[in-house]
């Protein structure tokens, strides 16, 4: 994560980019409801590239998408820009993941941008985009 961004953060923005790589620790632990701890509990999440498409709405629906995906892939994110908007409680980032597909093995490297809004320290909504073509099995 470049240093620059991050320390321009005040504490609102701060604490707003603490619960997504509390969430990213949940998800390098493998545990979904690790990450869910990091959410509120009406989260929306919006996979426009995902396939099919995938709007998840609420926790229980969180948490049965993510613990599959999380059998499928081990995998760890890295925070490499942050840019936070004019409301504190909205940010962008871009990130990077490695990891490795469990079933065959196959490494896994992707860059993402995901648009993340904030309530109470917590992630209420998130919307990931991110290369399709390097996920295992998909074109």
């Amino acid at each position: 994560m470049t240093t620059d961004a991050t320390d321009a953060l005040d504490a609102h923005r701060r604490r707003n980019l603490d619960a997504v790589l509390g969430a990213f620790a949940g998800i390098a632990a493998g545990d979904a409801d690790r990450q869910l701890a990091h959410y509120t509990d009406d989260l929306v999440i919006d996979l426009p590239y995902s396939s099919p498409p995938k709007r998840l709405e609420g926790r229980e629906a969180a948490r049965a998408f993510l613990a599959g995906a999380l059998q499928v892939f081990e995998l760890h994110l890295t925070v490499d820009e942050v840019h936070p908007g004019l409301d504190p409680d909205e940010m962008v980032l871009e990130f990077s993941g490695t990891g490795t597909h469990r079933e065959t093995g196959a490494p896994y490297t992707n860059r993402y941008v995901g648009i993340f809004a904030f309530r109470d320290g917590r992630i209420r909504f998130q919307r990931e985009y991110y290369d399709t073509s390097a996920i295992p099995g998909r074109t």
